[in-house]
């Protein structure tokens, strides 16, 4: 297993030293128990043969927010601007929010009619912002064995100890410790 910091030099020595064929791949899994509830994302990102995993546990958020969180912490994780970058996910939420355009209008809009998640959105539309991304759906839970991958590494985290708190969901939806 390569240790973060080692990774992501390898991944920069890589990116000067691969010919253009080679992508950073980005798969990516959020998941909720109770939804909302526990929650983790896992994130499985690939150049070449070099592989690493990441992978966190919330004690109170919803699915869709691991899902976007996931996406977030796995280019949060680059340290090398400009990257063609593939993400697949199994949310069609994602997806379809950047591809058809809704998130651009939601930004445009400031998020009118309670559009949810704003706050990992605006993260997700700096970070964008610093990548070539194209995003590539995959069905969940069906025989792709990396997606199912990162749906083990959320589910883990989800059911894991030490979670970490998800402060805005917690604050919006008035979720205390105690509940």
């Amino acid at each position: 297993m390569i240790a973060g910091f080692e990774f992501l030099k390898l991944i920069s020595c890589l990116f000067y030293r691969m010919s253009d064929s080679k992508q950073l791949v980005i798969y990516t899994d959020g998941a909720a128990r109770g939804n909302p509830g526990r929650g983790g994302y896992g994130i499985l990102l690939l150049w070449g043969t070099a592989r690493k995993e990441l992978s966190a546990g919330y004690r109170h958020t919803t699915n869709n927010r691991m899902e976007l969180l996931a996406v977030i912490k796995g280019l949060a994780s680059l340290n090398r601007k400009g990257l063609t970058v593939k993400i697949y996910t199994d949310s069609r939420y994602i997806v379809d929010s950047v591809q058809k355009g809704w998130l651009k209008n939601w930004i445009k809009t400031d998020f009118k009619g309670g559009k949810k998640n704003k706050d990992l959105w605006l993260q997700y539309a700096d970070l964008a912002a610093e990548f070539q991304i194209m995003f590539h759906w995959v069905k969940g839970h069906a025989d792709n064995p990396y997606n199912n991958r990162c749906d083990e590494l959320a589910t883990m985290a989800a059911d894991g100890h030490h979670l970490l708190q998800d402060l805005v969901y917690e604050q919006e939806s008035g979720y205390t410790e105690y509940n």
